[in-house]
């Protein structure tokens, strides 16, 4: 099997149920584990986020200061993939921020890519493309120009042991990154500086 974001050699990594590419570094699980897409729903609607927890709201604050410092309320954004509970959608439209939301389960207005933002939110999300070569595509046409593509997601890297990682196991990750993957996604894809810390990457347009 191919690696979905860069089409090179991937060879087997973790019994057959992984591979990891040659080329750019990710690491994806075999398209005949994928689940269907009333399963996948399923999955979604199991994590029972709600937008008035202390504990969720803290896990989002990476990405809600990121706008917030880089950010003011005229600028435009879209929460992509923003799930059944938007907790970032509703702290920033707390701060008077209009953002708005997509996800092609729960908020599905394709309308909404078809135009541009300042800013784009991309919240324990990217794991789950299954052509993230396509979705990566899309979301730098989507930014203008100098905005922010602003994600959040577990990197992997030799520390980890990836037989017992909690991350791995999540059926609807399918795609996990390195540092090399998201070096790869902003050369390949044009974003003029990436940067990482810790669970939060922003590449720029």
């Amino acid at each position: 099997m191919n690696c979905p974001l860069c089409k090179q050699f991937g060879a087997p990594f973790y019994n057959e149920g992984f591979y990891t590419c040659s080329n750019c570094a990710g690491i994806y699980k075999n398209k005949k584990d994928y689940l269907c897409e009333s399963s996948e729903i399923s999955r979604y609607r199991e994590h029972n986020n709600d937008v008035n927890d202390k504990g969720y709201q803290d896990f989002v604050f990476p990405i809600t200061n990121c706008v917030l410092t880089n950010f003011k309320p005229t600028h435009s954004g879209l929460d992509f993939g923003c799930g059944t509970a938007p907790v970032i959608s509703k702290l920033l439209g707390d701060n008077e921020y209009t953002i708005h939301q997509f996800d092609p389960f729960f908020s599905n207005n394709v309308s909404l890519l078809n135009e541009t933002y300042d800013y784009i939110i991309c919240c324990e999300v990217i794991e789950h493309f299954q052509k993230p070569d396509q979705e990566f595509e899309l979301l730098y046409n989507m930014l203008k120009p100098h905005g922010k593509l602003i994600c959040m997601t577990h990197i992997y890297d030799e520390t980890i042991d990836f037989k017992n990682w909690y991350y791995k196991n999540d059926p609807t990750h399918v795609f996990i990154y390195r540092q090399e993957t998201i070096d790869f996604i902003s050369d390949a894809y044009r974003f003029t500086n990436v940067e990482i810390n810790n669970r939060l990457i922003v590449f720029k347009k």
